[in-house]
C-alpha cells in the first residue's frame, strides 16, 4: 500500500459519518475498475491540510471531495466521456470536467460507476497517443 493510499484510508475514517462510508465505498468500485489504478493526494492547503483523494492511470481520471452534504466525484475529462447511465448530474455546463454528486442515501451504480472509470482511463490512454 503506498502512503498516499494510507493518508485517504485515514481521511476516510477520520470523516466519521456517511461521507466518510459514501467515500470509501466509491474508492472501491474505482480501485476495482483497473488493478493499476494509481492513488494520489493533491492540493493541501490550509484550509485542507489532508488534500485531495486522486485517482490516475495514464493521466488524471477523477478526484473525490467531501462536502457538508454531498461526496462529489469530478472526473478530469468527463465532458469527453460517453455516459449512458447519465450518471453526471454536477458541473455540466463546463468545458471539460464533469462531476457526480453523491448526497446521504444515494445507491451507487457500481457497474456503471467502474465503465465510467475505464472509460476515463481509455481518454488517457488515447490522448497520450495523440
Amino acid at each position: 500500500m503506498t502512503e498516499a493510499s494510507e493518508e485517504i484510508d485515514r481521511k476516510i475514517a477520520g470523516i466519521g459519518d456517511w461521507r466518510g462510508t459514501m467515500l470509501g465505498d466509491l474508492r472501491s468500485v474505482i480501485r476495482s475498475a483497473d488493478p493499476d489504478i494509481v492513488e494520489e493526494i493533491k492540493w493541501r492547503k490550509p484550509s485542507n491540510p489532508s488534500g485531495v483523494p486522486v485517482w490516475s492511470l495514464d493521466g488524471m481520471i477523477c478526484t473525490g471531495e467531501v462536502y457538508k452534504s454531498a461526496v462529489k466525484l469530478t472526473f478530469a475529462n468527463g465532458a469527453s466521456l460517453d455516459d449512458p447511465a447519465k450518471l453526471f448530474n454536477a458541473s455540466l455546463a463546463g468545458g471539460t470536467r464533469r462531476a457526480i454528486d453523491f448526497a446521504e442515501g444515494d445507491k451507487i451504480d457500481e457497474g456503471a460507476l467502474a465503465n465510467l472509470v475505464r472509460e476515463a482511463i481509455a481518454f488517457n490512454r488515447a490522448k497520450g497517443r495523440g
